[in-house]
């Protein structure tokens, strides 16, 4: 069974960056899409951003511009880039995989704590 495992997760001031890494423990056939979610406290899991196969990606408006998500199909690892990091970004952030045949993949996630 393949798994995901996200690293770079910390704890970081407001205004600074980290970048967030998910790989698969093994190969996902047929990707398509990549992506990461967060949940914050007491709050549902939301999708954060999103890339597919053929590169197009999407953000919520809360982090465009300050975010970018890039990612590699066939190696099934994917990135998030977040700059300009608020307090409002502190969340456990988790990486998804999904394929053409509807499998999902999800990771443990990784916690980002943004101080003010």
């Amino acid at each position: 069974q393949v798994h995901l495992v996200e690293s770079g997760g910390g704890l970081v001031q407001a205004g600074g960056s980290v970048r967030l890494s998910c790989v698969a423990s093994g190969t996902i056939l047929a990707v398509r899409t990549m992506a990461w979610y967060r949940q914050a406290p007491g709050k549902e899991r939301e999708l954060v951003a999103q890339i597919t196969r053929r590169g197009m990606t999407n953000y919520i408006d809360s982090v465009l511009g300050r975010f970018t998500i890039s990612g590699d199909n066939a190696k099934s690892m994917v990135y998030l880039q977040m700059n300009s990091l608020k307090p409002e970004d502190t969340a456990v952030y988790y990486c998804n995989v999904r394929n053409i045949f509807d499998s999902i993949y999800w990771g443990h996630g990784t916690q980002v704590t943004v101080s003010s």
